[in-house]
């Protein structure tokens, strides 16, 4: 945030490579704080034993407006079961977060 401290989102992740993928709306907090300091922190929970978890530190090292609306359909297939993302927006343009990891733990 800009006086410092942490801004914590509920996002879902993919992977490319060794990159961390989140697509989110230009113009949400997220990706404004982005702009601002690229570290961010991610908590994955195990979903059937949630104090299981892994956390991962990095820095978000590119930004794409391509392939927006494929990527949350292939998001929502893998969150939700459904072939289309069912809150997509056309007038709310999308951004993919590319996040190298840089530390791990869990």
């Amino acid at each position: 945030m800009k006086d410092g401290s942490p801004q914590v989102t509920p996002v879902w992740v993919d992977l490319e490579g060794d990159l961390i993928i989140v697509n989110t709306v230009i113009g949400r907090l997220k990706q404004i704080n982005i702009e601002r300091n690229p570290k961010v922190a991610i908590a994955i929970a195990d979903f059937s034993n949630q104090y299981d978890m892994v956390t991962i530190r990095g820095a978000v090292v590119a930004q794409t407006t391509n392939g927006t609306r494929e990527h949350i359909d292939k998001l929502a297939k893998k969150y939700l079961g459904k072939d289309k993302y069912p809150w997509f927006l056309s007038n709310e343009p999308r951004i993919i977060l590319k996040v190298r990891p840089e530390r791990s733990s869990g």
